[in-house]
């Protein structure tokens, strides 16, 4: 049995947010639990193919669990304990970003991240089929973030939606002032905002010649 603990309340309500949010936006969604000096950090899957995550103060045990957001949600929402059984079995597709190596590239005002969301959702409300909003719109990019050193960030659409759906860009009390800051590997994203943060891969993999 694997063993999740969070000593804190509040910070146990958190991670219960976080998850119940990504259960909201796909029920289906995998979890995927890590920790690492002291904190657990929580990466969950979203339908806009983009990872979102939040870490916490706690321990797990095994140090890698990966299971159904629901059943997570479960355990964090009725037992209310301080070490829950998160649950297992389910299969993490993909990568995860790395630790190390990321370079911050600057800071984008969070209502300016609002407006554009709001512009996109009305398109992708205009332009939706039986299956969603077409890929081809959710990879628009809709933002350039340029720093003092390296290449630019194109942030895509598809990472706003994901952003926003998860809860990160609510209002606080300084409103316009609040920040989100971009950050990037050679091959990875981040967004980071208040509540969480969201990560895509920059650049897709080759696949394998024959």
């Amino acid at each position: 049995m694997s063993a999740l603990r969070v000593p804190d309340l509040e910070d146990r309500g958190d991670l219960a947010t976080f998850v119940g949010r990504a259960v909201r936006l796909d029920p289906a969604a995998i979890v995927r639990l890590r920790v690492s000096a002291g904190r657990v950090t929580a990466w969950v899957t979203t339908p806009f193919d983009v990872l979102a995550t939040r870490s916490v103060p706690g321990t797990l045990e095994p140090g890698d669990v990966t299971a159904p957001a629901t059943m997570l949600l479960a355990a964090l929402s009725v037992e209310r304990a301080a070490t829950v059984d998160p649950g297992a079995g389910a299969l993490w597709q993909g990568l995860l970003p790395p630790d190390d190596g990321w370079s911050a590239v600057d800071t984008v005002p969070a209502a300016e991240l609002e407006r554009l969301t709001e512009r996109g959702l009305a398109l992708a409300r205009e332009h939706a089929g039986p299956l969603g909003p077409p890929a081809s719109l959710l990879d628009q990019t809709v933002l350039t973030v340029s720093g003092a050193a390296g290449p630019a960030v194109k942030v895509p659409l598809r990472c706003l939606f994901a952003l926003s759906g998860m809860g990160f860009l609510g209002a606080s009390g300084d409103g316009e002032d609040e920040k989100v800051r971009v950050s990037a590997t050679g091959t990875w994203m981040r967004l980071d905002a208040r509540f969480g943060a969201v990560v895509r891969r920059r650049i897709t993999a080759l696949p394998l010649l024959t």
